[in-house]
């Protein structure tokens, strides 16, 4: 497996010339996000990443976390001292409050550095992943009480964090969630219940695991509304902090899994004795809506994910096409790597391209998000939390299939080799593969988009965006095919809302080509404007850099962006008896579809 490189040159550009970082700088609560700690925490945490936990990366996925006789799991060799490192680097606590210990510093820059995590060793990275999420959560959500106790040591990394949402039989639907809660008589709750696919749901990196975890009260109603949030600590805790007894929660069994086999996957059972003991967060029957902020952060996390597994793959297929000699350069006549042939170049310059655009596009997500959490004024902040959740489900969901793509072109670029475990190209498609279910599958994210964002408010933040691409991309050199995919996508748009708006079956057959398109012409914006960028920032950067950054800018706009006509007539094909008042859908005829005979 080949050695992991961060991309820092590209993150800096990225950060200073093309989403305007400097920007955030002048937030007084990122005062001390100077140019030259940002440089220093992007060495750093490429230290970390290439020199701790890439090693760690295939003999993870080969020794995998395993659940013991005495019901407690076991990381692979090595996992403890990695995350010793990392939590002595106070890397958990990059973004978080440093009114709890953290440092501070904007989510853009976390965002920026999980990649590095995920591409050196995915399955270490979830786990510090879930637990930022439950620190955001609890930022938002917890009482002051929580904060002190639970919140302190969760942005310390001296213990970790859990969501438990999924059920056996219920899915992505948590309405069917059936967990229980039930007062204990002494102002807390007796949880009951078992929850599946809980990631990190044990382990032996940590003293204490928080899991947080959705239940129904006695009195509630059916539905989501009748769900609420509790803390379910692996040991219960003491007001100063020091653990007490074991509370009832154990592991049931670890999921066997295509990818990611050192992150252990758990079954949790919920008061099998007595009562797991419970502390609600937030108000009854809340549980949801807290929940979704713990959420909305894992899904621009995962959808880093993607982008990661997508570099990792990129690396090692472009390192084995340059050391791989077969067939001969068609210039000379000599014995050459395969990097000389066309095909293979297309497919590292496809991969390297829709990698960089998305990294732009989840960049630009995050710095939208600190903009909304911290401006001083209330309209910008609110534009921005309008933009920044129309960008999020496309981030996740856009990305994430990149990742798959991309990760199943290095083992294209491998051949036969690459369908051979010890080449390690095979481990990036088994890793990527759960990105798109993660969190809400791309197809939810899909209808996230087209129902919550787009017919919730007929458009606004959409066009919004539209508006703020088209006057971005004024005089740019690649206005005319980014013009071309704008008015595609206006036109799209605009038939959505007319035909789906009270039409949830045909929103359903749109959403994901929908999105697609969106999140494509996004890229192409970001990578105009990077153009623009490379024109003024040639000097800070090597000749080699800006030869790349500019093929990859190029390959985008001439090879990616042109597939947003077959997107659009897609679309256009699904919703034309609607717009034209006929009966049918190409897809929603599903007697006959799936007839038998």
């Amino acid at each position: 497996m080949t050695d992991y490189l961060p991309p820092i040159d590209d993150v800096r550009f990225i950060l200073r010339h093309v989403i305007g970082l400097d920007g955030i700088a002048e937030i007084p609560a990122f005062a001390d996000a100077t140019p030259e700690t940002i440089d220093a925490i992007l060495d750093e945490a490429g230290k970390l990443a290439a020199g701790h936990l890439a090693p760690l990366n295939r003999t993870g996925d080969q020794q995998g976390s395993h659940l013991q006789s005495d019901g407690s799991v076991k990381t692979p060799d090595g996992w403890q001292d990695a995350y010793r490192h990392f939590q002595d680097g106070g890397w958990q606590g990059i973004s978080a409050s440093p009114n709890h210990g953290g440092m501070g510093l904007p989510l853009t820059i976390g965002a920026a550095v999980a990649e590095f995590w995920h591409s050196a060793n995915m399955a270490f990275a979830l786990c510090p992943m879930l637990t930022a999420g439950a620190i955001e959560l609890l930022t938002t959500h917890g009482s002051p009480v929580q904060k002190d106790l639970y919140l302190t040591r969760l942005i310390s990394g001296e213990w970790t964090g859990t969501m438990n949402l999924t059920e056996p039989q219920a899915g992505s639907d948590l309405a069917q969630v059936r967990s229980r809660a039930e007062p204990d008589g002494n102002g807390n709750w007796l949880v009951r219940g078992q929850k599946i696919f809980i990631t990190y749901g044990d382990h032996d990196l940590t003293d204490n695991i928080v899991h947080l975890v959705l239940a129904r009260t006695p009195d509630a109603p059916a539905g989501v509304k009748g769900i609420s949030l509790f803390i379910v600590p692996k040991y219960l805790c003491n007001e100063n902090g020091t653990l007490g007894q074991r509370n009832d929660v154990h592991v049931v069994s670890l999921e066997h899994k295509l990818g990611i086999h050192a992150s252990p996957t758990a079954v949790l059972s919920f008061g099998d004795d007595k009562g797991a003991v419970g502390y609600m967060v937030g108000k009854e029957g809340n549980g949801l809506a807290a929940m979704f902020t713990m959420m909305n952060n894992a899904r621009l996390a995962v959808g880093q994910q993607g982008i990661a597994i997508g570099e990792r793959a990129y690396q090692q297929a472009l390192d084995y096409a340059r050391t791989r000699i077969q067939g001969r350069d068609t210039k000379t006549g000599a014995p050459a790597p395969i990097l000389h042939h066309a095909d293979i170049a297309r497919m590292l310059l496809r991969m390297r391209a829709s990698t960089e655009a998305a990294r732009i596009l989840a960049l630009y997500a995050a710095n939208q998000l600190d903009i909304a959490h911290h401006h001083g004024d209330a309209a910008i902040a609110a534009n921005a939390q309008a933009r920044a959740d129309l960008l999020i489900p496309m981030v996740k969901a856009w990305s994430t299939d990149l990742g798959v793509e991309n990760a199943s072109l290095g083992i294209q670029v491998h051949g036969g080799m690459g369908f051979i475990e010890e080449t390690g190209a095979a481990q990036h498609l088994r890793d990527a593969r759960i990105a798109p279910i993660y969190e809400g599958t791309n197809g939810i994210q899909a209808l996230d988009l087209i129902g919550r964002k787009l017919l919730r408010d007929q458009g606004a933040a959409a066009f919004a965006l539209m508006d703020t691409i088209t006057t971005d991309i004024a005089d740019n050199a690649f206005e005319p095919s980014l013009g071309t995919a704008i008015s595609q996508l206006k036109t799209c748009t605009k038939q959505i809302l007319d035909t789906c708006t009270d039409d949830h079956n045909l929103a359903q057959t749109v959403a994901s080509p929908y999105l697609r398109l969106f999140a494509t012409i996004c890229g192409g914006w970001l990578m105009a404007r990077s153009q623009v960028a490379l024109d003024t920032a040639r000097g800070d950067y090597s000749s080699a850099f800006i030869t790349r950054k500019q093929a990859s800018i190029t390959f985008y706009v001439t090879q990616i962006l042109p597939e947003c006509e077959m997107l659009h007539s897609q679309i256009h094909h699904c919703l034309q008896p609607a717009i034209s008042g006929q009966p049918g859908n190409i897809i929603m005829e599903i007697e006959t579809a799936f007839a038998t005979d």
